[in-house]
């Protein structure tokens, strides 16, 4: 019973690691329509400029504050100067050119900092306690309580505040936004500096666990947008129990499916990504889209 514990633990705190990087590009996604491959770079430049700020002597958590004011504006402007050229054409294009982007804020980040393994300083302590025969760290927690009330807030701009109702009709139809007086441009340069934000907080929490390099989120990344399909892009928190249930499925069956392994789990929850795409295609707690002709 102990070691299920563990596992279960263990998984929900990796699974809020997927979850930082699966709200950033809910926002995205809810404030513009968009899919933004480029979350993952975005975050990991935070974490660098995290990880310089600390370098000049400044305490984490200012450091972690300013970064996430930085990456705000460096998201907006992206999407001023950028995006905003593609957003809403093709979206095949779209997707290139995030993925483009996620290219080249690597290899930006690549040419200033080098590609080795750097140490970025936790934010919570690193002493553990004991639950029912599980250890816990103050880390694991801590991430974990990030991410809730991450996705706590998230849930209540989008549902119950102007700015996020006027962010998803921005989305949902730019065109009809705009002719009721909505400041279409404005609001997408918002929703893009909140996920940068965000993409900030993420990138603070994921550089001490998994060590700080250009390319440290791309596997996270996969993970994040399993989570997001998988809980359904206009559900925040079917994202978060998403990504928690992707990461305690997959620390169980390496234990407890013997033909797994440590060396399969990661198919697992892809398996089980696509069994329930079969059965309802628009996520766990997604919505239906319906479209009149």
């Amino acid at each position: 019973m102990g070691t299920f514990i563990q596992l279960v633990v263990d998984g929900l705190g990796m699974g809020s690691v997927y979850a930082a990087l699966g709200l950033a590009i809910v926002i995205v996604n809810q404030s513009t329509g968009m899919i933004n491959f480029a979350q993952g770079g975005m975050a990991v430049l935070s974490a660098y400029f995290v990880f310089a700020l600390v370098g000049v002597g400044l305490p984490l958590i200012v450091a972690i504050l300013l970064a996430i004011v930085a990456a705000f504006l460096l998201g907006a402007f992206l999407e001023r100067v950028l995006i905003r050229r593609f957003e809403g054409g093709d979206p095949d294009t779209a997707i290139v050119v995030t993925v483009g982007l996620l290219t080249l804020i690597t290899g930006v980040c690549g040419a200033i900092w080098s590609y080795n393994n750097l140490h970025l300083p936790w934010l919570f302590p690193p002493e553990s306690f004991s639950v029912l025969g599980a250890s816990v760290s103050w880390r694991s927690l801590g991430t974990f309580l990030v991410i809730l009330a991450c996705m706590i807030l998230i849930q209540v701009l989008f549902r119950g505040t102007k700015l996020g109702l006027a962010l998803r009709a921005v989305a949902d139809n730019p065109a009809a936004a705009a002719l009721a007086g909505v400041p279409v441009g404005r609001l997408l340069m918002v929703g893009w500096g909140l996920a940068a934000a965000l993409g900030a907080v993420a990138g603070a929490l994921i550089a001490p666990r998994l060590s700080l390099t250009p390319g440290m989120l791309d596997t996270v990344l996969v993970y994040a947008l399993a989570a997001v399909i998988l809980g359904g892009l206009s559900s925040p928190i079917g994202v978060v129990v998403a990504a928690w249930a992707i990461g305690v499925i997959e620390n169980l069956a390496a234990v407890y499916v013997p033909f797994v392994g440590h060396d399969l789990k990661i198919a697992v929850p892809f398996v089980f990504l696509f069994i329930v795409l079969l059965v309802r295609p628009q996520g766990l707690f997604g919505r239906k889209t319906v479209v009149r002709v």
